[in-house]
């Protein structure tokens, strides 16, 4: 879903997004045809209902007064009893139509908003890691839940609702004008005043709703956020503040709830008024004519009853309007999403990786920042053999992570380019990137489902495929152990599982692919001595014939590595083997001996 809007000059700060030019937020509706397209059918059922459902309720004055000139003033009960039953199937005949008319228009509202939250799913699981590192994961799911619903309501309830109320409002205007057109006129005459009236709530609400919106999306940030990190607020004793500063952004968006219902608010009793007024008005004017004998009490009390027909519809025609308007409010902060580009595309023609190939790794002359101009990779150029076993060593914000990030292509490289076996990794897919790439993090992120779900990720493998990895690895025994084995169920995130036992679930998923190149990031520090030592059996296993790329916090745990690349500030300062680097006296001997003075 794309959306244009114009914009106009922007005032400060939070009314930046608000401005719109005028007749651009309609133009916003027409973003949601594609997905309206979907549902033609039920579509236009729902308009042809519209023709039957505002005759229906517009030939139900006249009928009364029909009853009132006719049968009630000539004495005939059996008239009477024949209008009374075409009133009661006129009544009938609505309740049903609206019955239908309104399970369609929702169906419809329903489809619009699975597909547009579907969409957006997509979208969002396709962005790059850099919109997640400045986007609070609160305000996304705000965009996900609440958004989506209001774009739901604004074509359900709201675009296909006006046309109703419209069209109610016309058919009820030209029986007035077929009966009386003096007082049809005066009927009409007010609602060119109150529709000016409505229009001015509703740009109103519009602002006060969008600010809104910008208040839940904060709350729903800090929500998510002592959710997370529960353990942390209650450890430092947190609890006070956080719930001083819970309250505080919850006060804010209660202040502009509130405004948001006062404009709402107006409207309604706007309208209360004036069709009062109205009543007021067919009264003085109809009674006077009475008494000239010019009007009929048939026809007095028909008018009455379409005061009240008139302004049910433009009563029902403002709450759209609410609806809608919060439904613009929720297509622009979406389309704020959707815009987002996805900077990490697949070729329009991949390549595919020599299928002799066995894992060489080359960075070119590549250069990386998370910020313009900020660069925390200068200049890299190494290569890394086929089956050459490598470690990243540096200080705390050396620029290791970052390339693990740019090899698993989370992040593009700002110049230079990064091959694999000869291939620029841009020029292949991710799917075959990422299946080649085997990652094992310190800690290993799990998803709720069963053990074997959270081995295989998704990939058709069979049971006996996930069996013999987590054998190779040395894990199957401790899955046995659990309750179900590999069917036991795993709650969201593992808790049910210990840091080790989830780390050792991330070496079995890393084995059944049986990567090319394998990347160990501190990836036994979550394991006792007793599990490290077999694990680390598995791997000498693993790593035979495979490049590897070992993160280490720990020096004395890659000493055995054919090759150390050193980094500092984003820069290699520093490559070769273990007693290489320990003869230069160079910054990895300081590191290795502050790191043995502290072991000592």
């Amino acid at each position: 879903m794309s959306i244009k809007s114009s914009t106009t000059k922007a005032s400060p700060s939070t009314q930046k997004e608000e401005k719109r030019s005028e007749g651009g937020d309609w133009r916003l509706l027409l973003q949601l045809l594609p997905y309206a397209k979907r549902s033609t059918k039920d579509l236009v059922i729902s308009f042809v209902l519209l023709v039957p459902l505002s005759v229906a309720g517009a030939i139900q004055p006249i009928l009364v007064q029909q009853g009132i000139d006719g049968p009630i003033k000539h004495g005939d009960l059996i008239g009477l009893r024949s209008v009374c039953l075409w009133v009661l199937l006129t009544i009938v005949v609505r309740l049903a139509l609206q019955a239908w008319q309104g399970y369609l228009v929702q169906a419809v509202g329903q489809k619009i908003t699975s597909d547009i939250r579907t969409d957006l799913f997509r979208h969002v699981t396709l962005l790059s890691t850099s919109f997640f590192d400045r986007t609070p994961v609160g305000k996304l799911i705000t965009r996900l839940t609440s958004d989506v619903e209001a774009l739901g309501d604004v074509f359900a309830t709201g675009a296909v609702g006006i046309f109703s109320d419209l069209a109610s409002i016309a058919v009820i205007a030209l029986f007035m004008f077929w009966l009386r057109w003096d007082l049809a006129l005066l009927l009409v005459a007010m609602v060119i005043p109150i529709t000016g009236l409505i229009v001015f709530f509703q740009h109103e609400y519009r602002k006060a709703n969008y600010k809104a919106r910008d208040r839940l999306s904060d709350l729903n940030s800090i929500l998510q956020e002592n959710i997370i990190g529960v353990g942390i607020v209650q450890l430092f004793r947190r609890e006070t503040f956080n719930a001083k500063q819970h309250k505080e952004v919850n006060k804010r968006y209660i202040d502009e709830v509130n405004t948001t219902i006062f404009h709402d608010s107006a409207v309604s009793a706007t309208l209360e008024w004036i069709a009062l007024v109205a009543i007021a008005g067919v009264l003085w004017l109809g009674g006077g004519q009475i008494i000239q004998k010019s009007l009929t009490f048939g026809e007095l009390s028909a008018f009455v009853l379409f005061s009240q027909r008139l302004f049910d519809p433009l009563r029902q025609l403002a709450e759209k309007f609410t609806v809608i308007q919060s439904g613009f409010t929720a297509i622009e902060r979406i389309n704020g999403i959707m815009r987002e580009a996805i900077d990490i595309r697949d070729p329009e023609f991949p390549k595919s990786l020599p299928s002799d190939g066995k894992g060489e790794i080359c960075f070119e002359d590549v250069w990386f920042g998370y910020k313009p101009d900020e660069y925390v990779l200068k200049n890299l150029n190494f290569t890394i053999q086929a089956g050459e076993k490598v470690a990243l060593v540096g200080p705390t914000g050396a620029g290791k992570s970052s390339i693990i990030r740019l090899l698993s292509r989370l992040y593009e490289p700002t110049k230079g380019r990064i091959l694999i076996d000869g291939v620029d990794i841009k020029e292949i897919t991710q799917s075959e990137l990422r299946h080649r790439i085997g990652v094992i993090l310190q800690d290993a992120f799990l998803f709720s489902g069963d053990v074997k779900a959270n081995i295989s990720l998704g990939e058709d493998y069979s049971l006996e495929e996930v069996t013999a990895a987590a054998q190779s690895m040395n894990v199957d025994r401790f899955i046995q152990a659990l309750p179900n084995g590999y069917n036991t169920q795993v709650r969201q995130r593992g808790t049910n599982l210990s840091g080790g036992q989830k780390q050792l679930l991330a070496f079995a998923r890393a084995a059944v692919r049986d990567p090319r190149i394998l990347v160990l990031d501190e990836a036994t520090a979550s394991l006792d001595v007793g599990t490290e030592y077999l694990i680390q059996q598995a791997l000498d296993r693993l790593l035979v014939g495979r490049t590897t790329i070992i993160i280490a916090h720990r020096l004395s745990t890659i000493r055995t590595a054919d090759r150390i690349l050193v980094l500092k500030q984003g820069e290699v300062v520093e490559s070769g083997s273990h007693t290489e680097l320990m003869q230069s006296q160079g910054l990895y001997a300081s590191l290795y001996e502050l790191e043995m003075m502290s072991m000592a």
